[in-house]
C-alpha cells in the first residue's frame, strides 16, 4: 500500500521503512510502540494546536512525553493556544486523529515543532496517514521531511543561580 506520506518521502529521496500493525490495535502511541516492539519515546505523537491568531501548528512529542505549557507557548510565540478539536485537525491536516503523518500535508509557512530530546533516538515512528501503517525514520530525516523547528518542549528551563 502506497500512501501520500510515502510518495512525499520518495520524492525527497528521504529513506524510511514502513511497518504495519493490526488496524484493530487500540489507538495511542504507546500501543503502536508496544505492538511494533520499540520504546514509547520513539512513537511520535503528532498534535495539532490552535493559536488565537488563527494559526495552527504541529507539535511532535515522544509517546511518553507531555509538553510544558510555558515552553510550548514560548516556542509558538503566543500565550493563547489550545489543542485543536478533531474537526479542526481533520480540516487542517486531511487526516483523523491517530493517523496523522508528521509531513506531506503542510502548506507553505506551516510551522511544525519537534521536541529536542527526540534527536537522541536512533529511529522514530510516525503515523503513515492510515491507522495500521507506521513510518520508521531517523530523527534527522523527520526534521528534514517535516521542516520542523527543534525546540525544548518537555524540560523546565533551568535558571542560573
Amino acid at each position: 500500500m502506497i500512501l501520500q506520506s510515502h510518495l512525499y518521502l520518495d520524492k525527497l529521496n528521504i529513506p524510511y521503512e514502513t511497518r504495519t500493525f493490526s488496524p484493530d490495535t487500540e489507538k495511542g502511541a504507546a500501543n503502536v510502540a508496544h505492538v511494533l516492539g520499540f520504546s514509547e519515546r520513539q512513537a511520535v505523537k503528532t498534535l495539532i494546536f490552535q493559536v488565537d491568531t488563527g494559526e495552527r501548528v504541529l507539535v511532535m512529542l515522544g509517546g511518553d512525553q507531555n509538553a510544558i505549557s510555558g515552553n510550548l507557548k514560548k516556542a509558538i510565540g503566543s500565550r493563547n493556544i489550545q489543542m485543536a478539536s478533531p474537526e479542526v485537525v481533520k480540516e487542517t491536516t486531511g487526516y483523523i486523529i491517530g493517523s496523522i503523518p508528521a509531513f506531506s500535508w503542510q502548506p507553505d509557512n506551516f510551522r511544525s515543532f519537534l521536541e529536542s530530546s527526540l534527536l537522541n533516538e536512533t529511529i522514530l515512528g510516525t503515523g503513515g496517514g492510515q491507522w495500521g501503517v507506521e513510518i520508521m525514520i531517523t530523527p534527522e530525516n523527520l526534521v528534514k521531511a517535516s521542516h520542523a523547528i527543534v525546540v525544548n518542549l518537555t524540560e523546565r528551563e533551568k535558571t542560573s543561580g
